[in-house]
C-alpha cells in the first residue's frame, strides 16, 4: 500500500523541500480556496465568468501585493519560507507580467504550499482569507 504525503513528511522534509515543490502545491491549494469562495459568493455565474474572476486573486501582480501587505504577520519560518521560494531560480518565466512580482508569487506560494503540507490549517485559512479581503477592498 502507497504511503500518504502526510505520513511520509515530517517538519524537517518540509523546511528543506525544494521551494519550486511547495509552490507547486500551494499554487493548486490557494486556487481552490480562491475556486470554492468565488463559487459560494457567486452561485449562478457562469463557470467563464467563475474564471475571469479567479484571475484578479491569482495572477502574479495580485499574489505580490498580497504577500507585501501580510509580510509582517509572517512568522520566522513562514517569512524563511516566502524567501527560499522568492529567490529560487526557475525555468520558466511569466507569460503576462514582471519578473519581479512572477519572484514574489512563487514565493506567496510556497508559503502557502508550506502551511498546507504541515497542517497549519487555521494558519492557511487565516492568510488566505486575509488575501481574499486585501484583493477585493
Amino acid at each position: 500500500m502507497e504511503k500518504s504525503i502526510e505520513s511520509i513528511l515530517g517538519k524537517s522534509d518540509l523546511i528543506t523541500m525544494s521551494p519550486l515543490v511547495l509552490a507547486y502545491i500551494g499554487d493548486t491549494v490557494y486556487e481552490t480556496y480562491i475556486r470554492d469562495h468565488l463559487i459560494k459568493c457567486n452561485k449562478n455565474k457562469k463557470v467563464n465568468d467563475l474564471h475571469k474572476l479567479a484571475i484578479n486573486y491569482v495572477k502574479a501582480k495580485a499574489q505580490a501585493d498580497i504577500i507585501h501587505c501580510i509580510e509582517d504577520e509572517l512568522t520566522e519560518d513562514e517569512h524563511r519560507i516566502y524567501k527560499r521560494g522568492r529567490n529560487q531560480k526557475s525555468n520558466t518565466s511569466p507569460k503576462n507580467g514582471d519578473i519581479i512580482d512572477y519572484k514574489h508569487a512563487t514565493g506567496f506560494e510556497a508559503l502557502i504550499g508550506y502551511l498546507y503540507l504541515d497542517k497549519q490549517m487555521d494558519r492557511l485559512q487565516y492568510l488566505i482569507n486575509k488575501s481574499i479581503n486585501f484583493i477585493e477592498k
